[in-house]
């Protein structure tokens, strides 16, 4: 597994996506069998970890902070605030929460439940309309200068957003969705990453699991899968049928490297820039151990080329998230021009 850098932060050039252990896709795996499924990452050399305290709420971080606890000084873990969750039961309270006293608060809470003295990336999960990002950036840097957190993150934000938080602090990694099928932070996002020096990391990389080729027409979905729960667009029947040329591409770019579909789309995320960091999850060791081995598929430009022209002409049926869910994501556009923040001056809450 080769290093490549977050800003300034080296991590592994594919991590780990620790969500799945505690919820989404159907019933999540045992808390042994999810332990033993970390450590096996670890084992095949990642060394870059994601969590977040609304995974679970808060059984992905525990599990996770148990399972590295040993390596706790060869990994690089990462976490997530800014839901309203609370804090002694984990129960999630409903909407956003960045309030600069909420996000120390959930930082105390989480360094217990990761079971380490510091974050090594905190990431604000989802932008907090109520909040200035300038008070979310100066709140984490104050962390930071703290020695609680090494490292400060967005999730789900775009170009002008980016831009305010890191004129108020250094932001080291953006994550946002982003697939060879979901393509949307090519537009602004990236290039704004590439001018900043900030580090990118993909999350739903294979596409919540469709471009591995496993989830076809017929796939039975778990109960509470929220794929199907909360009617992601493109995981219809008629979606998953019409997509199928997608993985078809992938695969035959696949037969020449003897990899996997879902290995291809790895690699083409590697293959994309130097400083993106794709997080595949999943609940199983097999898949795991697949996707790792997608570091080892070296696409030619050749590949490259076919991959494009080949999207060009299938394109995608159906959004990537249903509308309610997107709205929670910042466009970049929306919260360009708010105030100014107020860290550093009067409390923006009590």
């Amino acid at each position: 597994m080769g290093t490549r850098k977050l800003g300034k932060m080296e991590v592994s050039e594919l991590g780990f996506g620790c969500m799945n252990i505690a919820w989404a896709y159907g019933n999540p795996p045992t808390r042994k069998d999810s332990l033993k499924l970390i450590r096996s990452a670890y084992d095949e050399g990642i060394r870059f970890f994601d969590t977040a305290e609304i995974y679970g709420p808060h059984i992905s971080e525990q599990i996770t902070g148990e399972a590295l606890k040993d390596v706790r000084n060869n990994v690089v873990i990462a976490t997530k605030f800014g839901f309203n969750i609370d804090f002694q039961t984990g129960q999630f309270r409903g909407g956003n929460n960045s309030d600069p006293k909420h996000i120390r608060q959930a930082v105390e809470h989480m360094l217990k439940r990761l079971q380490t003295d510091r974050i090594d990336l905190l990431y604000q999960h989802r932008i907090d309309p109520h909040v200035p990002i300038e008070d979310v950036a100066g709140t984490v840097g104050d962390l930071v200068r703290e020695g609680k957190v090494l490292h400060f993150g967005l999730s789900e934000v775009g170009e002008a957003t980016i831009r305010r938080a890191h004129k108020e602090f250094p932001v080291t990694a953006v994550q946002n969705e982003y697939s060879f099928w979901t393509r949307d932070p090519e537009a602004e996002v990236i290039p704004v990453c590439e001018e900043l020096g900030i580090g990118f990391v993909p999350w739903s990389p294979l596409g919540m699991g469709y471009l591995t080729g496993k989830v076809t027409p017929d796939y039975k979905f778990a109960e509470g899968d929220i794929r199907r729960s909360l009617n992601f667009p493109r995981f219809t029947v008629e979606a998953l049928e019409k997509n199928r040329p997608i993985v078809e591409l992938l695969a035959r770019i696949g037969e020449r490297h003897e990899a996997t579909s879902g290995q291809v789309a790895l690699a083409w995320l590697l293959a994309q820039k130097p400083f993106i960091v794709p997080i595949p999850g999943t609940r199983f060791i097999s898949n795991m151990k697949e996707n790792t081995a997608s570091a080892r598929v070296k696409l030619t430009a050749s590949d490259l080329a076919e991959l494009k022209e080949g999207f060009d002409i299938t394109g995608v049926f159906g959004d990537r998230a249903p509308e309610g869910l997107k709205a929670a994501h910042d466009t970049g556009t929306s919260l360009g021009t708010s105030s100014k923040g107020t860290h550093g001056k009067t409390p923006l809450r009590k």
